[in-house]
């Protein structure tokens, strides 16, 4: 025989069943929100200093003059008409600025794309396949991690006769040596999730290799996806300006590294001509900045414990432990 004990005061009146629903609590985020990243304050800086550095290289190219325009004025400072003064040809250092902005967010952008679809290539099929597949895929990106970097690029560039060295062939250089590390963690992640029951549920329902890659394998790889691409970007700016810097960068375009270059050869330091390498230093430092803010703020998606716990509301108070209150319990 059970004793049915009676219900505290307030649940009386519920239906049946409700007494053991719980309500999610207030500050966690359910449904879409929960796969996007918290809203944070290194996020939004992260993403204004971007979109400031893209408007200024999309837009103001097409606000300002030729880059090339030679005048009679030599090495002047900034005022006047040019804000931020002249090279020592007279040329405007602002309108070279704005274009070579633009010139240097291209690199990156082709780079990155080139050398996550390379990584994803070789990573996540290597993982999938598993096999000699895996093991000479892995051995390719081990040997290539095992080069250095910035050398390798150094070398390979300065193979390419100068006049042939035009923007693509530093594009296919940079994504041809940058891909390794991030195929090492896609095959990982691959590693992990070529396991899961809903994949093993495609492949007994017959689907295709490449549509268990396309469909139940890459999107959850996404976030992982995003993050190497941002780095990528990184990397290939850093990479281009250095070669750019050093004369091996490309021979028929402008970019924030052939600022420095040309600053470097016309002296511009021992002349403190601080408005001809400076700016350009600004512009590569704040990208850089702003796309490792928004690298950070990914890294939520991919490890959740990064993620900040929402704060609760209405939390009920302390218990009183004052000695009169045990006094008063011990009474009752």
């Amino acid at each position: 025989m059970t004793t049915q004990l009676p219900l505290p005061d307030g649940l009386a009146d519920l239906p049946p069943g409700a007494a053991g629903t719980t309500a999610p609590p207030s500050g966690r985020r359910t449904g879409w929100r929960a796969v996007l990243p918290t809203w944070t304050p290194k996020l939004a800086i992260g993403l204004g200093l971007v979109a400031a550095v893209a408007l200024f290289g999309l837009l103001g190219p097409l606000l300002a003059g030729d880059p090339n325009t030679i005048r009679n004025i030599g090495l002047t400072g900034p005022g006047g008409d040019h804000w931020l003064g002249t090279t020592q040809t007279g040329q405007d250092v602002l309108d070279q600025l704005t274009h070579a902005t633009r010139g240097s967010l291209q690199i990156g952008l082709f780079v990155g794309v080139l050398a996550t679809a390379l990584s994803a290539l070789v990573g996540v099929i290597g993982g999938y396949a598993g096999g000699l597949v895996d093991e000479a895929f892995s051995l390719l990106s081990n040997v290539m991690l095992v080069i250095p970097g910035l050398p390798l690029v150094i070398v390979i560039s300065g193979f390419v006769p100068a006049e042939q060295r035009g923007s693509w062939t530093v594009v296919l250089v940079l994504a041809l040596t940058g891909w390794a590390s991030a195929a090492r963690v896609l095959r990982a992640q691959t590693l992990s999730v070529r396991n899961r029951d809903y994949v093993a549920a495609a492949k007994v329902a017959g689907e295709k290799p490449w549509r268990v890659i396309c469909v139940e394998i890459l999107p959850n790889l996404l976030p992982v996806l995003a993050s190497q691409f941002v780095f990528a970007v990184i990397a290939a700016i850093l990479s281009e300006a250095g070669l750019s810097f050093l004369g091996l960068g490309a021979s028929n375009s402008s970019t924030l590294g052939t600022m420095l270059y040309f600053a470097q050869n016309g002296f511009a330091l021992q002349r403190d001509a601080w408005w001809w390498f400076v700016p350009p230093g600004l512009i590569i430092a704040a990208f850089g900045c702003g796309l490792a803010l928004i690298n950070l703020s990914l890294d939520e998606i991919i490890n959740p414990r990064l993620r900040r716990p929402g704060r609760r509301r209405n939390t009920p108070k302390k218990a009183d432990r004052s000695p009169n209150h045990a006094v008063r319990s011990t009474a009752a």
